[in-house]
């Protein structure tokens, strides 16, 4: 499993819009590509702006290419959300996923 993760700020004040669109219709809208398989949404208040990160979940390399093309660290950003948006990641990292939380729980499980 591969984890796809980026950052992007907002202004406090656009910080509940942008989240509202990600739920809405950026990450149901990446549903759509095989391979993804879900995502994480994480938000920070950092004093006068708004800090998100996604962290996305595709099967391998190849469901990632098929969301981001070819040049696949590029950053892929919902024209709606670069209205609210102050800066953001240029690129995408991207990282081998090598334990998940239900991974660890399976764990735990055996040990108990």
């Amino acid at each position: 499993m591969i984890s796809r993760i980026w950052h992007g700020w907002t202004r406090p004040a656009d910080a509940d819009t942008y989240e509202a669109l990600l739920r809405a219709d950026v990450l149901p809208g990446i549903g759509r590509v095989p391979g993804y398989l879900g995502a994480s949404l994480l938000r920070r208040d950092a004093g006068d702006e708004v800090e998100f990160v996604t962290i996305t979940q595709f099967t391998d390399m190849e469901a990632v290419r098929a969301f981001a093309g070819p040049d696949y660290t590029v950053a892929v950003i919902h024209p709606e959300a670069r209205r609210v948006l102050t800066r953001f990641d240029a690129r995408s990292a991207h990282y081998e996923t090598i334990l998940t939380p239900e991974q660890v729980r399976e764990i735990a499980a055996r040990r108990a």
